[in-house]
């Protein structure tokens, strides 16, 4: 008891006597400090994957309200030019989703075909196997020799030929310079739908404010006749003309996958369907087309939801 009693002694004096293990601060590793990929902010679409043609719709309209291509709907329905629609018919408003392989090629996918292990076959050059008649042990003597049957003997070594003469092909020359692996390709980061940079289309007064209550759709500006309508973000023409009431001399063009941006009311229309666009370049010239005075009507879309461009637009 008493030899216990010391032993504990002594532990406790070691403890508090010995000095504390240095601490190391250890850098992040770099999977921990790498930053994590931004969440989209695109809206989760809305949009129904069919459509039941109303009175007073087109092909145009129903484009522009759920901001697709109109020729996108019409390929999707297997409508053809003039674009004629009737009331009551339903329209897949989203392209079929893919989903066997088979319906990617259009082929059937070939099923593997159960196989049989393979049996080398023999050699011509292989002596033959004799296993009769079989040998019978008798005691040496002449008569027994005479007596025993000559059987063929194929000799298992092959004559040694002179191989023919091959001629080794020339390696070909390479830069003595390491090949650079191909560059990876990068895609677009989550949330790339949102970054667009808009410019005003025009210079001028705003007439009417966006108002979604009141059916003000976008933002009417005052001008002049022949008044320059600049595209305020690149993209792609998607209609050109003046098939949408209300609109007069109407273009709009598709940016991305989220949105549309829309010019009406233009004296003339300076661009034609399917045409890539820069931003700021001349699309039109300012006019009172199915208005009452000079102005352009411009609209903003995002998933054919109208929204309001001051909030996409610079400060004017």
């Amino acid at each position: 008891m008493k030899h216990h009693f010391w032993l504990i002694a002594f532990v406790l004096t070691g403890c508090a006597t010995s000095q504390q293990a240095p601490v190391i601060e250890r850098a992040p590793s770099a999977k921990s400090t790498a930053a994590k990929p931004a969440k989209s902010s695109a809206e989760k679409d809305w949009r129904p994957d069919t459509y039941t043609v109303k009175k007073g719709d087109t092909l145009y309209s129903i484009g522009l309200e759920y901001g697709f291509d109109y020729k996108e709907i019409a390929q999707w329905n297997n409508i053809q030019a003039p674009y004629v629609i009737h009331i009551g018919r339903q329209l897949k408003l989203k392209e079929g989703k893919v989903t066997t392989a088979a319906k990617e090629t259009g082929e059937p996918v070939a099923t593997p075909l159960k196989t049989e292990p393979v049996v080398a076959a023999k050699t011509l050059d292989e002596p033959p196997l004799y296993t009769e008649p079989k040998a019978i042990k008798e005691p040496y003597s002449e008569q027994a020799m005479k007596a025993a049957p000559v059987m063929p003997f194929k000799s298992a070594v092959k004559p040694v030929e002179k191989p023919a003469e091959t001629v080794k092909p020339e390696p070909q020359k390479t830069d003595t310079a390491k090949a650079e692996p191909p560059a990876e390709k990068t895609t677009a980061p989550a949330g790339d739908d949102e970054a667009i940079d808009w410019s005003w289309p025009v210079t001028g007064k705003v007439l009417t404010t966006f108002n979604d209550a009141a059916s003000a759709k976008g933002i009417d500006i005052g001008g002049n006749q022949g008044q320059p309508v600049l595209a305020a973000a690149p993209g792609k023409v998607v209609y050109s003309g003046s098939s949408l009431r209300g609109y007069g001399k109407l273009v709009i063009i598709k940016h991305n996958k989220t949105y549309l941006s829309a010019y009406a009311h233009n004296s003339q229309i300076l661009v034609k369907e399917g045409q890539e666009i820069a931003k700021g370049q001349k699309i039109a010239e300012m006019g009172s087309s199915d208005t009452d005075r000079v102005k352009l009507h411009f609209e903003i879309r995002k998933l054919g939801k109208p929204v309001d461009p001051a909030k996409y637009l610079p400060a004017n």
